[in-house]
């Protein structure tokens, strides 16, 4: 049909709506009905990570500063960012989709797929789809909601899940593919933004119709310039080219700092923080690091960056911040936001590893012991005296993308 994938669909995609401010007023029935805008931290100039839906009706969007939305929206309601909460609702919503088929994903911390391909279905998929909005009201809490899309690959299924929020549940096939397409915006198609609407555009192309009639050689060899064309080709039709899992290329955490740290050591000490942080996470996946990368922002000189590769390959918290510490040497003063990260990673198998001999050996039983003490008790319950007034001021929110962490 038209060169569409005319399969029965069978990839769902279920999303929370609005998912930290739901669960939120969830949590704390007299918020419900009420904007609500969940942030990191309570400082000036802090930024909003989730808008319920009401305060978006009034203009509130995420990224947006939050005293800038209290212009907006005078009575919204800004709540620290409680992450247990997130994690809860995470290890929920993923043991119900692990309950349709073995074939399922946590994409992020509120959105999951579901393969049915190979799995013998008991009822329709829509009927799932609404069993699942059941479950998570009646396992979770009933003010819960999730968009639910179907789909014959990933790309579709998480588009069906985008048409109708709140709680909505739509299944794009072959039959309504272009009638769905025609009511969209281009920039309404996960990944299209920026840079590849302008090379859309620079050929013509300003509606998703458009794009979907597009031939292959166009996408492949004038828009995208590479194979990403001949996916993106797929992709639009309902052939699935996105069940993939990537390696991980650096692995990192930044930190705002409020107005009062202005020194240099109390800087000093946050970025020690970061660096165990980044060593619990690069060692939870079984990796070590060559590369280590710092940067800084500040007023005064804007961004500014350091970085070094080392020869042999290192994982221990010490040897990050040591690195880091002498990189942040050429930092400015008056920074407002520092990070670190890890990259050019490996297995922690790396052969190279011996080379260490029996200093390496020890080193690696005293941060296995480190890490199982802070897996069991929380993140950073062992960690360096100097990092010690860091601990409750730094403590690590919301991991949005990669659910690697949880």
């Amino acid at each position: 049909m038209n060169g569409y994938n005319d399969e029965f669909p069978l990839v769902m995609h279920v999303d929370l709506n609005s998912a930290f401010a739901t669960i939120e007023q969830q949590a704390r029935p007299m918020i419900r009905n009420k904007p609500v805008a969940v942030i990191n931290r309570k400082v000036e100039n802090t930024s909003i990570v989730t808008a319920s839906y009401e305060a978006k009706s009034k203009g509130v969007k995420v990224g947006m500063r939050f005293k800038e939305a209290k212009r907006l929206c005078p009575d919204l309601i800004g709540l620290e960012s409680d992450p247990e909460k997130y994690r809860f609702v995470y290890k929920k919503l993923s043991k119900i989709l692990s309950d349709y088929s073995p074939h399922f994903a946590m994409k992020s911390i509120d959105e999951g797929v579901i393969d049915f391909h190979g799995v013998p279905l008991k009822m329709s998929m829509v009927e799932i789809g609404v069993e699942i909005k059941t479950r998570l009201k009646e396992e979770v809490g009933p003010y819960m909601r999730c968009n639910v899309g179907i789909g014959p690959n990933r790309f579709l299924a998480k588009m069906a899940a985008s048409l109708h929020k709140p709680d909505g549940l739509d299944v794009i096939n072959s039959s309504n593919l272009r009638e769905v397409m025609s009511g969209l915006k281009l920039t309404d198609l996960t990944g299209i933004a920026g840079a590849n609407q302008a090379r859309l555009n620079s050929v013509g192309i300003y509606t998703p119709l458009e794009f979907l009639d597009a031939g292959e050689s166009t996408l492949r060899s004038v828009v995208f310039k590479s194979i990403v064309g001949t996916d993106w080709y797929k992709r639009l039709r309902g052939f699935e080219v996105d069940n993939r899992q990537f390696d991980m290329k650096r692995v990192g955490r930044q930190y705002v700092l409020g107005p009062k740290i202005v020194r240099r050591q109390d800087v000093l000490e946050r970025l020690h923080n970061l660096c165990e942080s980044v060593g619990s996470r690069l060692r939870s996946q079984g990796l070590v690091a060559r590369g280590v990368y710092v940067y800084a922002k500040s007023y005064e000189t804007g961004y500014w960056h350091a970085c070094r590769v080392m020869q042999l390959p290192f994982y221990s918290d010490k040897a990050i911040y040591n690195l880091a510490r002498l990189l942040f040497e050429d930092a400015p003063d008056g920074v407002r936001e520092i990070g670190v990260h890890c990259y050019n990673l490996s297995s922690g198998d790396d052969d190279q590893i011996s080379l260490f001999g029996d200093e390496m050996a020890r080193e690696k039983q005293l941060m296995n012991a480190v890490d199982s003490v802070n897996q069991r008790y929380g993140e950073q319950t062992l960690h360096s005296a100097d990092t010690l007034s860091t601990i409750d001021s730094m403590k690590v929110k919301i991991p949005f993308g990669s659910t690697r962490y949880l």
